[in-house]
């Protein structure tokens, strides 16, 4: 129960934090044309969701001791976990693919840098390039077809001015933000692999509470309706 009860609360916390984000931000675009739904607040506010309504489906079930609720709680929680090996899988078999992909994706996305409709994507792009100490995705050239020969965003030069994009090559990042990011991942590797690992053995432990509950409700023959 008290699983499920922090559940409701990651996902109650989370809903707010997607439901902010889309309202403060206004367009709070994604990177990726392709997926043009993927943005932050949207992943953020799906999370939360189905957090709080696994969590939900466990807790009633536990304080109902109601075996359909608990059984749909075991469901739910199974379901999530494989469907994260097999995109884990996916991901490692066609790596090379989902890099070049991604890479193809990013540099489309970059033609919406100025649009009107897009300002959360410039907003994106401006806070990456000067957090990471990068330029474009795979190096400041990106920019040339979308911003003109020799301009990029004024967030790619290493000491930030008004109009410093303009024909500054040698003074802006010369590395992609692609690879910064890859390189920031490798960087905190364990970090995430230890996130991983006990996000891992939460959902674990509330398969084997739901099912434990659940066989103790059918030996004692107990029958709660929902």
């Amino acid at each position: 129960q008290i699983h499920s009860q922090w559940n409701i609360l990651c996902g109650c916390g989370l809903l707010g934090v997607g439901i902010w984000l889309s309202v403060s931000q206004g367009n709070f675009a994604t990177f990726s044309p392709s997926f043009p739904s993927l943005s932050a607040s949207n992943l953020v506010i799906a999370i939360g969701t189905i957090i709080m309504v696994t969590g939900f489906l466990g807790c009633l079930g536990a304080i109902k001791e109601n075996k359909c609720l608990l059984l749909s709680f075991f469901i739910v929680l199974l379901i999530i976990l494989l469907a994260e090996l097999i995109l884990l899988i996916l991901f490692f078999v066609y790596m090379d693919k989902v890099n070049e992909s991604a890479k193809n994706d990013l540099k489309e996305g970059l033609q919406l840098y100025n649009s009107d409709n897009n300002v959360g994507l410039k907003n994106e792009w401006n806070i990456i390039q000067a957090e990471m100490h990068c330029c474009g995705v795979t190096d400041y050239k990106d920019w040339y077809g979308v911003l003109g020969d020799n301009v990029v965003p004024d967030r790619c030069c290493m000491e930030n001015s008004q109009d410093c994009g303009r024909n500054a090559t040698n003074s802006v990042w010369q590395t992609g933000c692609y690879e910064k990011v890859k390189m920031w991942f490798d960087e905190n590797k364990h970090i995430l692999g230890t996130v991983g690992m006990c996000i891992l053995i939460m959902q674990i432990l509330g398969m084997a509470f739901s099912m434990t509950l659940f066989q103790q409700i059918h030996r004692t023959g107990k029958k709660y309706d929902a």
